[in-house]
């Protein structure tokens, strides 16, 4: 068994879209729109793993901030300390909020944390400590 795909609501589709494609190297399928409903979504596929699902609805409020029940964040493994290195300074110098310094972590694992478009914590992550 495995986790077939992870669901984001957003009120930025093509954004978060950009986001998870330019940085994280994700493959988009073309836009599927649901005009009766108001509602528009993108799947987002990654090399042999779960693809991320972005959806956007005309009656769905954005969130609040802060920590939820739900959603808590999505990890990417990057494979070495380098890798996490390399692209936590990308998004820094692209402007993006790094809310979690490179470290590693008290289970052994390189890791730092960045928001996304919306404010969703996404960890960039090494079994590489």
């Amino acid at each position: 068994m495995k986790i077939h795909h992870i669901a984001i609501w957003t009120t930025q589709l093509e954004e978060m879209r950009n986001f998870y494609c330019t940085y994280f190297n994700g493959i988009s399928n073309q836009k599927y729109v649901n005009q009766n409903k108001g509602f528009e979504s993108y799947f987002i596929h990654f090399d042999d793993c779960a693809s991320l699902e972005l959806m956007k609805c005309a009656d769905i409020d954005s969130r609040t901030e802060g920590e939820q029940l739900g959603y808590c964040h999505l990890a990417f493994s990057l494979g070495s300390k380098d890798s996490v290195l390399e692209l936590t300074d990308r998004l820094r110098r692209d402007g993006c909020q790094i809310v979690g310094e490179p470290r590693v972590t008290g289970d052994g694992y390189f890791e730092s944390v960045v928001l996304d478009i919306d404010g969703n914590r996404v960890e960039l992550v090494s079994e590489d400590s």
